[in-house]
């Protein structure tokens, strides 16, 4: 039975794999199917009893709207280097066409069991008082109220267009759900085509007046529309109809020369809702001919098409996870205010004076992030604030927060990032908004992403000048704050205050940093530090020391750093991954991995945070062990076409937080943990009769970050337990 307690289990025997070539690409696991495996893990938990009904609900909308963003970018370039002819193989030794080859038939069954999981979920759902009607299932009552609904809320955004020789077929745009309609003239059988876009602004699902029988009853948007045909299309009957969606190629192309990036970038996103059919999904039972008139129009093939027997845009279920039914979702959790910042009667600035602080978000409220830069927006002896912005909210405080520091006179530099994929027209709104309250808006470099976070704060003090500096795992961004699970130091450490400024001034005038005193950053730097560290571990073992890693991440598929890690294992280095989504790592494989294992966390909250700890020649967990957070993934993007960080703890709190307290409950979860085999399965810790499985959410919930705390130091890591359902 597999066991995910990583931080107390022994490493399981390794597994001998037959025909298996440790030198070749086999060594890999391919990156797209390593992408799909982790979002079968995300649909498990919409099957799995021990989640609250309707966050099941949210974790099936979630893997549809993943798979979504899958095909629109991933499949899209794939699809793309075979049109061009290129066969060039991927690191795991599959070229382009035979990645498509095993996607296509993975995403298929995927599919197939979202539609099945859906299926119980309803019926599920219906127990509990929510039901999603048909129109068949519609009382005369019922419909005397939609067709009311229908004429005041639906009917003035619709646009019903014919198809035929003088209205070609129209453009159906990115996600856009559309019925195809065949209808017959009633005075002398003409037949007609007819399109009928389904409008996105407008919820999907309608809402019923409740009976006694029900909490709540809801119509899907075409089955309305379907019903009200008539209304639609006087003097016509419906002879047939069917429903598709469109998914169209999101990836954007930017001219490398362009002069004005922002207006290349206002001009590519108009570009990417027109970008080439990805994916067709159509209705199971569609008429031949308005199936043949759909594809033939689109001009795609077989390949790119799916039939559903079920429901079409199962991403739009997202619209039944609302607060009215509480008792089915997640108990309510409350964000903590450290208690040191409580101390300190709301000073962050005195609270970070006393020691370094990291919280880990959401446990920890991200407020703070927000109010270090409101307090320094209205300190009068704040002179200058500098912030990244990869991704952030559409009214965004922390903008807010500089635009105010900006408009009362202080010097503010907001390094927005234009490439943050499908953020990229809100960075550009909030860039237009800084500039306009007087902050000075640069974007960085045109190949790189910047995707480090990092916010500094300089301030006056007895004469001198002190920069307070905020680096983050996760993007500023209030509302993803609540769920992804990152870490925020806060420090006044002159050293990292001076390395932060250096990152500011290599992003925005290109002075590369000669010397960085504790930061490391990508494209320069980053990974030979991560390098150097696995090397150290293995100059240890033959050193006759223990050599031990523990590392977490969102993806690890670097070849270099992968190949690093197996070195490390056969020189008998101990290596306990934690990789929540792609990991192109075989572990467990006698003679290439043995020291290696890995798995994945899948829960609550969207597991974010990069971080890496180096026992440095005692072990782990030790209190000489080298301890780093990161904003990067282990991939190639991230060390050589994106600005990272990599920041070392020496807090002497901090560091016991990151490593026996954040680490640690990781590496001992069980509850939602699914270890990763040899063969690429991904197998679930199962609990045996009785047995109370670890939950480290729930730790993370009932149990303070450390350097937060008033008074409590290093000594008083808490124990790993929690209460019990």
């Amino acid at each position: 039975m597999t066991n995910a307690d990583f931080l107390h289990a022994p490493f399981e025997a390794p597994e001998t794999l037959s025909d298996f070539d440790a030198a070749g690409p086999a060594r890999f696991f391919n990156r797209e199917m390593s992408w799909l495996a982790f979002n079968w893990r995300v649909l498990d938990e919409a099957q799995n009893p021990d989640v609250p009904l309707l966050e099941r609900v949210r974790f099936l909308s979630i893997s549809a709207t993943n798979l979504d963003e899958f095909f629109t970018v991933r499949v899209a370039g794939l699809r793309e280097l075979q049109r061009k002819g290129v066969t060039r193989a991927a690191m795991d030794g599959l070229n382009p066409a035979e990645q498509l080859n095993l996607i296509d038939a993975d995403a298929r069954a995927l599919m197939l069991r979202q539609q099945e999981c859906w299926a119980d979920l309803k019926l599920t759902m219906e127990q509990a008082g929510i039901s999603l009607l048909s129109r068949q299932q519609l009382t005369k009552e019922d419909q005397k109220i939609l067709s009311r609904i229908f004429l005041e809320e639906v009917f003035p955004v619709l646009s019903p267009l014919a198809v035929d020789p003088a209205h070609p077929f129209p453009f159906i745009s990115n996600e856009g759900l559309s019925l195809a309609l065949e209808l017959s003239r009633k005075s002398d059988g003409r037949k007609l085509i007819s399109l009928l876009p389904i409008p996105h602004q407008i919820d999907r699902f309608v809402k019923l007046p409740q009976t006694e029988s029900t909490t709540a009853r809801f119509l899907p948007l075409e089955e309305l529309l379907l019903d009200n045909i008539g209304a639609l299309f006087p003097g016509y009957s419906l002879k047939g109809s069917c429903s598709f969606r469109v998914l169209r190629d999101s990836d954007l192309e930017v001219e490398e020369e362009a002069e004005d990036l922002v207006r290349e970038f206002e001009t590519a996103l108009k570009r990417r809702r027109r970008g080439e059919v990805i994916r067709l999904s159509l209705s199971g039972d569609a008429p031949a001919n308005l199936k043949s008139l759909v594809t033939g129009a689109l001009n795609i093939g077989d390949q790119e098409v799916i039939e559903m027997g079920g429901l079409i845009g199962i991403s739009d279920l997202s619209e039944f996870v609302t607060g009215e039914r509480a008792e089915l979702l997640w108990p309510q959790f409350s964000p903590r205010v450290p208690e040191r910042v409580q101390d300190h009667d709301g000073d962050i600035f005195a609270a970070i004076r006393q020691k370094d602080m990291l919280l880990h978000h959401p446990y920890e409220t991200f407020d703070m992030v927000i109010r270090f830069l409101k307090q320094a927006a209205h300190d009068p002896d704040v002179l200058a604030i500098k912030q990244t912005l990869y991704r952030t909210s559409n009214e965004s405080p922390i903008v807010s927060a500089l635009c105010d520091a900006a408009e009362e006179g202080k010097s503010v530099t907001a390094l927005v990032e234009l490439k943050a994929r499908f953020d990229e027209a809100a960075n550009i709104r909030q860039s237009r908004r800084l500039e306009r309250a007087g902050a000075h808006v640069v974007y960085g470099f045109l190949d790189w992403k910047t995707h480090a976070k990092i916010s500094t704060v300089v301030r006056r003090e007895g004469g001198k000048l002190v920069t307070y500096t905020h680096f983050g795992t996760g993007n500023y961004h209030p509302i993803t704050a609540r769920i992804y699970t990152d870490l925020s130091l806060f420090t006044c450490d002159a050293a990292l205050g001076r390395d932060a400024t250096k990152v500011f001034n290599y992003v925005s005038g290109y002075a590369k940093p000669d010397k960085l005193e504790k930061l490391a950053i990508s494209p320069d730097g980053l990974k030979r530090a991560l390098l150097d560290g696995i090397d150290g571990e293995i100059a240890h073992v033959k050193a006759g020391e223990p050599g031990e890693i523990w590392a977490k991440m969102n993806s690890v598929i670097e070849a270099d750093i992968i190949d690093a890690m197996y070195r490390a294992s056969q020189a008998g280095v101990k290596i306990s991954l934690i990789v929540r989504g792609i990991c192109g790592l075989r572990p467990g494989i006698k003679g290439l991995s043995e020291n290696i294992r890995v798995k994945s966390i899948v829960g609550r909250f969207l597991e974010h945070s990069r971080i890496v700890c180096f026992g440095n020649g005692h072990g782990l967990p030790s209190k000489k062990a080298q301890v780093y957070m990161s904003s990067a993934d282990w991939m190639g993007r991230n060390f050589n076409r994106r600005v990272e960080t990599l920041v070392e703890i020496t807090n002497k709190t901090v560091h016991a937080q990151v490593m026996s307290q954040i680490m640690a409950a990781n590496l001992a979860d069980q509850a939602q943990s699914w270890v990763l085999c040899a063969d690429g399965r991904y197998e679930r810790h199962v609990a045996r009769d009785g047995q109370s499985l670890f939950n480290c959410h729930r730790f993370f919930m009932e149990n303070p970050s450390l350097s937060g705390r008033g008074s409590v130091g290093a000594k008083d890591v808490p124990e790993l337990t929690h209460t019990d359902d």
